[in-house]
């Protein structure tokens, strides 16, 4: 029920950017329309620049001042592409992005510029290959009794019979392992119907927001969001998940979750961060960006948007990498054991 009732909340509150976002004046369809054009999308409708101010000294003012003098009327789509993907480079979002039909301009250094944590290769070493598949889950019981569980993206949909079915093999584990290392995100839903497997009581887990109006600081009262335990089997041992740089948005609040419930704790690496529901708008030559628009915090009203620290940072190393061991992997098997 939680779930359906904070959908039905994103979407009420995108109902209402969007309806901000029809505004009275019109752009030409011409590099520096489609330029002052997507500067007033970001500047009215993104819901971070304030808090990017205070964090990272973004002057979003500055920025078009510095962009505004290299749009040229003569200049191609290719450049005007390339210009306008550097200044929203500037936000430091992975949410934010530009779509033409030749390219999709992107920021992805929140992951790119930093270590992967994690090997493929080593994976399947960990899971053979007979592990068990049930939806977007990969599983298998680690010689050790502990169980192991790999979830590649909230993008890949789980039902309530497939958790059911994979809890039930783990049963007598005395420990389990989520790992989440890579997962981009998805689907905010699949997050939250895996975290109430893992939940005892109703547990207040974040906050959200919403724009009311064209300012920076224009934001709801902050909202609080609760995550109630499922009606279904629930995990009652302890939890370790996995995480690195690479997980983000949907994961990255699933993460959240799962640090707000006293039986879990969260090995690997700094997540990716994206802590704000994206939404999309069009500039006159028909280009599409994306951006963030409705804020989400942790239970302590702090913004995850740079990411989440895990309870145990530990890193691949290269000793194991060449003896076929994945060091994140063999700390989360010992912590469960002790």
């Amino acid at each position: 029920m939680i779930m359906k009732i904070r959908n039905i909340l994103y979407a009420i509150c995108l109902l209402a950017l969007c309806a901000s976002c029809v505004d009275e004046e019109e752009f030409a369809d011409t590099p520096e329309g489609n330029f002052e054009a997507l500067w007033k999308i970001i500047d009215e409708h993104y819901c971070f620049l304030d808090y990017k101010q205070h964090e990272i000294g973004l002057d979003w003012q500055a920025v078009y001042n510095k962009y505004k003098v290299r749009i040229d009327p003569k200049m191609t789509d290719m450049q005007l592409f390339e210009v306008l993907t550097q200044m929203l480079g500037e936000l430091r979002d992975g949410h934010v992005n530009l779509t033409a039909a030749h390219d999709y301009g992107r920021y992805w250094t929140w992951y790119e510029a930093y270590p992967t944590n994690f090997s493929d290769s080593l994976c399947r070493l960990y899971m053979g290959t007979d592990y068990r598949i049930a939806s977007g889950l990969e599983y298998r019981i680690l010689d050790d009794n502990i169980g192991y569980v790999r979830y590649e993206s909230f993008q890949s949909g789980i039902g309530e019979g497939n958790l059911d079915e994979v809890l039930m093999h783990m049963m007598l584990c005395q420990g389990l392992i989520i790992d989440i290392r890579g997962n981009g995100g998805g689907d905010l839903t699949n997050a939250e119907k895996l975290a109430a497997r893992f939940c005892h009581e109703k547990t207040l887990v974040g906050y959200l927001q919403h724009k009311t109006g064209p300012g920076h600081s224009d934001f709801s009262e902050m909202e609080p969001h609760y995550l109630e335990p499922s009606s279904n089997i629930r995990w009652q041992k302890p939890v370790v998940v996995l995480t690195n740089r690479h997980v983000f948005s949907a994961a990255n609040e699933f993460t959240m979750y799962m640090k707000a419930l006293p039986q879990v704790k969260i090995v690997g690496d700094h997540t990716g961060g994206g802590a704000g529901m994206p939404f999309s708008s069009s500039l006159p030559n028909g280009w599409n960006v994306r951006f963030s628009a409705v804020p989400t915090y942790d239970a302590q009203r702090h913004s995850t948007e740079f990411g989440l620290e895990p309870d145990y940072y530990v890193s691949l190393s290269s000793e194991d990498f060449q003896r076929g061991k994945d060091t994140i992997i063999e700390f989360a098997r010992q912590l469960l054991r002790d």
